[in-house]
């Protein structure tokens, strides 16, 4: 199993680098880089690390993270298996990319302190969303110092927006060593390889030498929630999807999201959607439907 990689992203001949990204995967390996990362979503579904946090990703799905924030977005099983591609937009730009002003400007005060949040991860919502992602496509294309341009419209309209919320916890602490590093890995892709079975706590908590207790209080000091939780909320959303697709019946979608009864699956469902599956299926289905 690899702990975290050093990733360096940026030539010294540019100020930014804008990638956009169509692999079958995103790197599912935990990583960092010195660098600030803004990274939107495309195509793909999964599950993504930050720091502290794990949670579900899809289309549209637009975070921007600090520099030697540990992350990875890892696929959805089923798209791998489907050979579906992914497609992303990347962003990487220094830390001194605006020198010594930063500290010493008032007008570069919003995005000072945005840097600052940055640290945390952000993840960004709502009309923000939609305006910063538009922004990212004009960047994929433009060349010389327009692309220097698009870049501080994307920070300023970021630094000026109330819909850009930290992702980590506030007491987050970083993953600074190779055994920490290889631990969450070895948790990661156990949980992501098996959530759709069952899953002993005593296995998993062998897997990294621990003993269940331990496990259970380690687990949730990284992810600021419990075992349980985490895998009852990875499971629902994986269903979630499935019901978007409207494909197959709500007690195969059960099966498939690693419920083996459908009346704990309906609980399950309720206690985190607060709708039943089947209130869920309508209601995507009207507005899918009244959207055409």
């Amino acid at each position: 199993m690899k702990s975290i990689v050093q990733k360096s992203a940026i030539p010294y001949s540019k100020v930014l680098v804008v990638k956009r990204l169509e692999e079958l995967n995103f790197d599912p390996n935990l990583h960092l880089h010195p660098e600030y990362q803004l990274f939107l979503v495309l195509k793909g579904w999964g599950t993504r690390f930050i720091g502290d946090n794990i949670k579900p990703f899809n289309p549209g799905d637009l975070v921007f993270t600090g520099p030697n924030l540990p992350h990875l977005w890892r696929n959805d099983p089923a798209d791998i298996k489907k050979l579906s591609k992914t497609l992303g937009i990347v962003i990487y730009f220094p830390q001194n990319f605006l020198g010594d002003i930063i500290n010493t400007k008032e007008e570069l005060e919003n995005i000072r302190l945005l840097f600052e949040n940055a640290g945390r991860g952000l993840e960004i919502h709502g009309k923000t969303n939609k305006v910063v992602s538009k922004m990212m496509q004009e960047l994929l294309h433009a060349k010389g110092a327009i692309r220097i341009i698009i870049l501080l419209q994307i920070l300023n309209t970021l630094a000026e927006s109330t819909e850009c919320h930290p992702i980590t916890h506030v007491n987050y602490i970083p993953i600074n060593n190779k055994t920490e590093s290889d631990r969450m890995n070895k948790i990661y892709h156990y949980i992501m390889k098996n959530f759709k079975h069952k899953i002993s706590l005593e296995v998993i908590a062998d897997l990294i030498n621990m003993t269940p207790t331990s496990f259970s209080r380690y687990f949730k000091s990284r992810v600021n929630k419990s075992f349980s939780d985490f895998l009852k909320e990875l499971r629902i959303d994986y269903a979630r999807k499935l019901l978007n697709e409207n494909k197959i019946s709500i007690n195969s979608v059960s099966y498939d999201a690693g419920y083996t009864t459908l009346s704990n699956f309906n609980k399950q469902f309720k206690e985190v959607t607060g709708k039943t599956p089947l209130q869920y299926r309508n209601e995507y289905l009207k507005i899918r439907t009244e959207s055409i």
